[in-house]
């Protein structure tokens, strides 16, 4: 029995997929549960795995090229014998084979029950059951374990769900750590990977798009179609920036505080958590603040902290020191950049004073974050005085939330940040 290998839908929103590396090359046994290819989803890349055995027999979308969401990329023979049959049907159906050994690629290969030609549709390997042995690790942790000659069974993972990380192969060899641009820790507000470095091209180039900067392109687009307004306040950091200078050393981020405090003012404000749909408001139970982070190479991804008034500043801290992590080695799961109800975005930290945000289809709100600057202030007793203030912007969706929702919730926001910070560490 032959069966077709389909590009996965990795996301709701993915409509095409770029196929990274195959693991496997054409006439290679595949077993259940055994990655196949990585395929690059719109925010991430992602390992696919085979729930059936057989041999990879043709390959018909090679490494680098880019396919629409369910079409064929790869046949897949149940026998070595059949392997020429599937040849010969990827030659009638005209289809360019990939012979030898092809690029490795992440992503999750399902194969349906039949007899004939059957279909293969692929899912996220994070969604399948794990085989019983199956070893979660990932791509570039397989490629240094495989260099080295070392069985990825004896580590111990510290990646999400025991899930081992390059740097834990990288710790056994004792090879340096892949570096990671460490998240300001400045009492500028909103930490997120540094500006990416332009390519080097001449002035006539055309630079095709990425698979990320096309996402953005299309929820930019999806977002115009939004009746937006936008409200600012000025909020005085000084107690807010004691209390960092307090417990940065304990591994907290101003990008925790600053979550925290919103997730909290969001339990006071829930229509600012709230998104439209055809049938009216839809009121969310968890609180999950999205932060945008600048990917190299260009577009962004919005890790998500999840139920951030619920969990602890600290905890928080290392979740999010983790996110971005992941985010910039594009390992996050779907569920962890698209599950957002409220967005943060920050230019501050780049020593920009105020901006407008867009507005996220599927949220409510977004809020923007300028730099913390020393400015001259009246005081109350008529004297002047010097206080570290920020300037935040909010975009709302005005299908949702009216102005006197959004002005109350940053009110309530700027009080708690003003007057009673140490409320964050509770």
């Amino acid at each position: 029995m032959i069966r077709e290998l389909f590009m996965p839908a990795l996301s709701s929103t993915m409509t095409e997929g770029k196929i990274v590396s195959w693991l496997k090359s054409p006439g290679d046994k595949v077993t259940k549960g055994e990655t196949v290819l990585i395929v690059e989803s719109d925010k991430a890349d992602m390992d696919v795995e085979s729930f059936y055995d057989g041999y990879l027999a043709v390959i018909t979308v090679p490494a680098g090229e880019v396919a629409p969401v369910g079409s064929t990329i790869g046949l897949v023979a149940e026998t070595e014998a059949e392997i020429a049959e599937a040849e010969a049907k990827a030659k009638s159906l005209g289809t360019a084979t990939s012979s030898g050994p092809a690029p490795a690629s992440t992503s999750t290969v399902a194969t349906s029950n039949g007899s004939g030609t059957a279909p293969v549709a692929a899912a996220p390997a994070a969604s399948a059951a794990v085989p019983a042995g199956r070893v979660m690790a990932s791509p570039r942790a397989r490629k240094l374990a495989k260099e080295h000659k070392i069985d990825l069974k004896t580590l111990k993972g510290t990646g999400p769900n025991g899930r081992i990380t390059a740097a834990d192969v990288e710790a056994l060899i004792g090879a340096p750590a892949t570096p990671v641009p460490p998240v300001a820790t400045s009492p500028a507000p909103i930490p997120t990977a540094p500006p990416a470095t332009a390519a080097v091209v001449a002035k006539e180039d055309l630079v095709p798009l990425t698979t990320l900067q096309n996402a953005v392109v299309r929820n930019m687009v999806a977002s115009l179609g939004i009746p937006d307004f936008h409200v600012a306040y000025t909020i005085t950091t000084d107690a807010l920036d004691r209390l960092y200078q307090q417990i940065k050393s304990k591994g907290v981020t101003m990008t925790a505080l600053l979550a925290k405090a919103i997730a909290l003012t969001l339990q006071k404000h829930p229509i600012m958590n709230a998104y439209y749909t055809e049938q009216g408001i839809q009121y969310r139970r968890d609180i999950n603040i999205a932060v945008a982070v600048a990917m190299p190479g260009g577009g962004l991804i919005t890790p998500v902290l999840k139920n951030a008034d619920q969990i602890d500043l600290y905890s928080l801290s290392r979740t999010w020191k983790d996110l971005v992590e992941r985010a910039r080695a594009k390992q996050l799961q779907p569920d962890e950049y698209s599950t957002g109800t409220f967005s943060l975005s920050n230019l501050g930290m780049f020593g920009v004073d105020f901006f407008d945000a867009i507005l996220t289809p599927g949220q409510g709100a977004i809020m923007a974050v300028g730099a913390s600057r020393p400015t001259v202030v009246a005081t109350e007793d008529g004297l002047l005085g010097v206080k570290r203030q920020m300037k935040v912007n909010i975009t709302c969706d005005h299908r949702v939330i009216y102005g006197a929702d959004a002005a109350a919730f940053l009110q309530d926001l700027a009080k708690l940040i003003e007057t009673n910070p140490q409320a964050l560490t509770l």
